[in-house]
């Protein structure tokens, strides 16, 4: 979440497109962009996969559900009906020079059209749609997750284990994903909300993969051992695909002759794969621990992703009129909005129940009664 926020900051100052763009732009920005985005909602949904097998080890199919609606449906209605989306909204278009007036006055304007097809409305929520997609997703992979469950689940994911931990065999996981990559980047697909790349850098579908391989790495220990075992190999692979994939990245757009997708899917699957192997395996290794800051951070970190990236777009919104150097308006934008989003976490959310639910989070009162149970 934390690399997610940095990230989010940094989008003032590279060279393409955001929703508020700063004067003073830097083409080195590029490349930390185009790196991050590689892994960074990718390791997301695997992180989401892991916490869907949790879980469902503790509630019925039902009871999940109802805690997907809870947690993702609730706060994403939160964000696209009330300020969280339609001030994005506002501040890119004010910015962009497509409207100039208050935000009073705009906000019935909000409700023309779809939001990414000329309109304004914001049905994924702008960058809520990772709470969209993971509802659907968890919902579509619903009867796998069950199945994996059953007798015949658990021998199928042993079997998948002890293939997986031959040496080398880790990695052809990564063949799912650039087969998932390449169909989102073919003309039938690549027209529809499946191919578009707008949602974190990738299409849709890869996520659905990863969600489901997350959910076998929580699945079986052996797994998640063979993932630490091949940490280091993981970062090698991870640094050395980057290498090659943004020479050829940069190369194909000189290249118009060259098949761009089928070039460069499979070095995206196995350069998203290597670093999650890499990420996971010295998670693995060496965060195995808790704290009383983590515990904190672990129930604040679905109310900062919600709150984040407005936040941020407001700050910086004002920021980069400051005509001062580059890093030093990325800094105050850091600051500034990390400061805020904190403090209308710690004063407002976390201490009102009917936020705290709009949020996605437990009320205080069925926390205190899980806390005397435990």
């Amino acid at each position: 979440m934390a690399t997610v926020f940095l990230f989010h900051c940094t989008r003032f100052f590279d060279t393409e497109d955001w929703h508020v763009k700063s004067p003073r732009m830097s083409p080195t920005l590029d490349i930390v962009i185009i790196f991050t985005v590689q892994w960074m909602m990718p390791l997301f949904f695997i992180l989401s996969g892991i916490a869907a097998y949790h879980s469902l080890a503790r509630r019925r199919w039902w009871q999940y559900l109802a805690s997907r609606i809870k947690r993702l449906v609730v706060p994403l209605a939160f964000g696209i009906f009330v300020i969280i989306a339609p001030w994005q909204v506002y501040l890119e278009r004010v910015s962009h020079g497509q409207y100039s007036g208050s935000f009073r006055r705009w906000f019935p304007y909000y409700f023309d059209g779809w939001y990414g097809l000329g309109g304004n409305f914001a049905w994924m929520g702008v960058h809520l749609w990772y709470l969209e997609i993971l509802f659907v997703f968890s919902v579509l992979a619903l009867p796998l997750f069950l199945y994996l469950r059953s007798s015949s689940g658990v021998r199928l994911v042993e079997a998948l284990s002890r293939f997986l931990s031959w040496p080398g065999a880790l990695f052809l996981l990564a063949i799912p994903i650039a087969v998932v990559t390449f169909i989102g980047m073919t003309p039938p697909v690549a027209r529809t909300i499946l191919g578009d790349e707008g949602f974190g850098g990738w299409s849709l579908l890869p996520y659905l993969v990863l969600l489901i391989l997350g959910y076998l790495l929580a699945a079986n220990d052996e797994l998640a051992r063979t993932m630490e075992r091949n940490r280091i190999a993981g970062l090698m692979t991870g640094i050395l695909s980057f290498i090659v994939g943004y020479v050829i990245y940069r190369a194909t757009e000189q290249w118009p002759w060259l098949p761009r997708g089928l070039v460069l899917s499979p070095l995206r699957g196995v350069l998203c794969w290597s670093w999650l192997v890499a990420i996971c395996g010295f998670a693995s290794r060496y965060l195995r621990f808790t704290n009383d800051f983590l515990k904190y951070a672990n129930e604040a970190v679905l109310p900062f992703y919600i709150l984040h990236q407005t936040i941020i777009l407001t700050v910086g919104y004002y920021v980069i009129r400051l005509d001062a150097p580059l890093w030093m308006e990325y800094l105050i934008i850091v600051i500034i909005s990390f400061a805020t989003v904190m403090a209308v976490y710690e004063f407002l959310i976390k201490r009102r129940n009917v936020l705290r639910v709009l949020f996605g989070m437990k009320t205080l009162g069925c926390i205190q009664v899980i806390s005397v149970c435990s």
